[in-house]
């Protein structure tokens, strides 16, 4: 099984960045817009849409409040790998400063190369999208 890990720091704070986070049906406006060009629930299925045409499935496998931790897995779609599950879970590096985790497990192992891609296109449209918006609320 392959292992993608990003990990960057986002000058917003915690409470602020866990708030777009944990809305999961929001990642279009929240997190990722531009890359992420609709998002729809259905019970608790996210189907995501990427501006590279790329639909996922992902079921939401766990919100957690105390640890700021979102889980989920994809479980069908354009892309259907043997095995994805990932998490996204916030700390706080200040109190205006995130330290924001991105985790995912993924089969095939030939998968990992396109999903890491993913991920840190993810990454950068994540933290500017929160500094931005972070810097208007201001």
């Amino acid at each position: 099984m392959a292992h993608v890990h990003k990990e960057f720091l986002v000058d917003s704070s915690p409470s602020h960045v866990w708030a777009a986070v944990r809305d999961f049906g929001e990642v279009h406006r929240r997190l990722a817009p531009g890359l992420v060009t609709h998002t729809r629930l259905e019970a608790d299925v996210r189907v995501v849409t990427f501006a590279n045409g790329v639909v996922v499935h992902e079921l939401l496998v766990d919100i957690d409040d105390e640890a700021r931790r979102v889980a989920y897995a994809v479980v069908g779609g354009s892309l259907t790998p043997k095995h994805h599950h990932a998490s996204m879970q916030v700390f706080a590096d200040s109190a205006e400063s995130s330290r924001f985790v991105w985790i995912t497990d993924v089969t095939p192992d030939d998968l990992a190369s396109p999903i890491a891609e993913m991920v840190d296109q993810g990454a950068r449209v994540i933290k500017q999208t929160l500094e931005t918006a972070a810097t208007q609320n201001n």
